[in-house]
């Protein structure tokens, strides 16, 4: 594979943006040393408690997927005393679970030349240069011991002839380090992880609560010191104090209103604790996963992901003539564009998604999508079928084709899929530093909730990669390290900040049950989806972002002035708890464009229209963007910028290129 040196040519900005930028710099405090050396040095200089002292320490998770769960999990194994909260019934329901491929590991079983040094170069790589090197590398390292840990712990991976563990190919990636379980991975890893803490819950040193959403941060003397959440089933507001707080809470992607996220998703948790302080960084990375069930209508409420594994074996087409409305088997071979194979014949079907995704609305954009609206593209898993035989295809990937069946009619084993890209992940979210604390004292971020180690585009399988590394791996080691160092400093909830925060719950409550409008929280969440779709989706222009950033303040006024949210407050009232979701993402919504606006390179996941090579890929600007853009709260008025200088000594700075 062939890189040269990136020469930025980007077209600059001609009004003055509107926020404010800070000379000041968050400090990742990234350990000194050479990178592979870095974390366990790092981690041989953190303070320890004396196992007898860890009970005096109450520590808040909230989200119980692979992150939160395996940081509350492993809390409570070395003995403090955590509250554990989700939103669902039970924390089988996390969102992890719906991670369906693979996860990535640096094992080499294969023996076809990969190692954590390739991990880590994959990941910066698939990234666009936009994440920090010495996160990156720990992860990669990290995910050698995620393996070990999930078989102790009883994931079913799925195993080759003789016993040994199978690995399959991935997006972005020429080796095979990806594990899996069937089309069921995450669901698997939630399970492991659900088991370690139900031992934890059963021996008292975790103490869950399902049903509940938390709606705020706490601060004292600007440390995070509790939340304070809403019992969804009575609608008690309930204050929580702890000695530190960790949010994983996963991505905001919900913005979007049709994503592959569940439907209960939200950005909430991260998004108050921003308004408290947090700095929230590179809100507009977000993924658009390339294999995604097309649109069917208006009122769809979610989408459904065909799993980045099928590409392993599926082969993305289009007919060669535009306005071809044959059906798929009618089309000969020749006028078949295979257009993946033919545009990156290094990587052909395995190329990264944000690659994928664009090219799959290049060729519809050029009138030769399939299915209704012309929105679609095909995933042909017939040559597999036909070299492997339709038993081994069955069982690589019988459930996800269960599952196409059953949402389109459609057969996918005699008839191609039918494919197109949709909001899936996010890269942006909290800023933390190389401890996974925020800059906000005492509060941690794990999983796709932190601005990740990622960039602006995340290789499949690395999801739960991180989530595991965070919830298992770090969080047990820095937020340990963190209260050893600040000390047990007893409170009570019946300090004025938790008095002040739960008031401020309250009356926001109050505020949405008494508007009395005529609309629903529904027709605002749809509004704002096709507004963000269009103008910061897949692809961004200077005219598009500022469009939207002049309606939706629009947007953000009419839902105050004429929402209609039925119920009481005191009691189960899921519209509640659905607006105040949406009230969070029409505020998120303007950062998220702000962020697209400012950064008028393309990297990743976001496409800036007046930067593109010749050949229409992602053009970056390494002279003026190289860096984590981490957005402050300004309630007074525009948010201002503080900006994290990236530096790679290990992966040079060079043009992505997967051709």
């Amino acid at each position: 594979m062939t890189e040269v040196m990136q020469t930025p040519r980007i077209k600059r900005m001609t009004a003055a943006p509107a926020w404010g930028e800070s000379d000041a710099q968050p400090d990742g405090h990234v350990p000194p040393g050479p990178i592979h050396e870095k974390w366990q040095k790092h981690r041989f200089a953190m303070k320890l408690l004396n196992p007898a002292n860890r009970r005096k320490y109450t520590v808040v998770v909230v989200g119980s997927g692979l992150a939160g769960g395996g940081a509350a999990a492993a809390l409570g194994e070395l003995g403090y005393n955590v509250k554990c909260f989700c939103y669902q019934d039970s924390p089988r329901r996390a969102h992890s679970i719906a991670a369906q491929g693979g996860i990535n590991a640096a094992k080499n079983y294969r023996n076809d030349g990969d190692s954590v040094y390739r991990l880590f170069y994959d990941t910066v790589k698939g990234g666009d240069f936009r994440a920090r090197e010495a996160n990156v590398h720990r992860l990669a390292e990290l995910s050698l011991n995620i393996i070990d840990q999930c078989v102790a712990v009883g994931v079913p991976f799925a195993r080759e002839y003789g016993g040994l563990l199978d690995t399959r190919s991935f997006g972005g990636a020429q080796v095979a380090r990806t594990f899996y379980a069937r089309g069921q991975t995450g669901q698997q890893l939630l399970l492991g992880v659900y088991q370690a803490l139900e031992r934890q819950i059963e021996r008292g040193a975790v103490t869950m609560y399902g049903r509940h959403e938390m709606l705020d941060l706490v601060l004292v003397d600007g440390v995070a010191r509790g939340v304070v959440a809403r019992d969804l089933v009575t609608g008690a507001i309930e204050p929580h104090a702890a000695d530190a707080v960790v949010l994983c809470t996963g991505g905001y992607g919900n913005v979007y209103n049709l994503s592959t996220y569940a439907r209960g998703a939200n950005a909430t948790a991260v998004w108050r604790a921003h308004k408290r302080g947090a700095l929230f960084a590179n809100p507009c990375f977000v993924q658009i996963h390339p294999t995604c069930i097309p649109v069917k209508g208006d009122y769809q409420s979610k989408l459904t992901l065909m799993s980045e594994s099928v590409r392993n074996d599926g082969r993305c087409w289009v007919p060669v003539k535009p306005g071809d409305t044959r059906a798929p088997g009618a089309i000969p071979e020749a006028e078949r564009d295979y257009y993946l194979e033919r545009m990156y014949p290094s990587f052909g079907n395995l190329a990264p998604r944000d690659i994928a995704s664009r090219a799959a609305k290049r060729v519809c954009d050029e009138g030769r999508g399939v299915g209704p609206g012309g929105l679609g593209v095909y995933l042909d898993l017939g040559d597999a079928i036909r070299r492997l035989g339709e038993d081994v295809i069955r069982a690589r990937y019988g459930n996800l084709m269960e599952m196409y069946e059953d949402i389109t009619g459609e057969n996918p084993y005699r008839v191609p899929m039918r494919i197109f890209p949709a909001v899936h992940y996010t890269m942006g979210g909290l800023w933390v530093d190389y401890n996974l604390m925020s800059n906000v004292p005492g509060l941690f971020v794990g999983g796709e909730a932190n601005f990740s180690d990622h960039g602006a585009n995340r290789l499949g399988a690395s999801a739960l990669m991180q989530g595991l590394a965070d919830g298992y791996f770090v969080l047990p080691a820095t937020v340990p390290d963190y209260l050893a160092r600040a000390g047990s400093v007893p409170l009570s909830t019946d300090h004025p900040a938790f008095r002040t925060a739960t008031a401020e719950v309250e009356d926001r409550a109050r505020r949405l049950l008494g508007i009395h409008g005529s609309r629903t929280v529904s027709a605002f969440h749809r509004d704002l989806g096709k507004l963000m779709w269009d103008h910061c989706g897949m692809a961004r222009h200077d005219a598009g972002l500022r469009e939207a950033l002049a309606r939706i303040p629009e947007l953000r006024e009419a839902f105050w002035r004429d929402v209609r949210v039925p119920g009481e407050g005191g009691e189960l009232n899921q519209e509640l708890e659905k607006a105040g979701r949406v009230a969070d993402f029409l505020e998120l919504a303007e950062l998220i464009v702000t962020d697209a606006l400012h950064r008028t390179e393309s990297c990743g996941g976001h496409f800036r229209e007046e930067s593109q090579t010749p050949e229409g890929e992602a053009l970056r600007d390494d002279a003026h963007f190289s860096y984590v853009a981490a957005w402050r709260h300004n309630a007074d008025g525009p948010p201002v910028l503080l900006k994290e200088p990236l530096v790679f000594e290990n992966v040079p700075l060079a043009v992505r290129s997967y051709k």
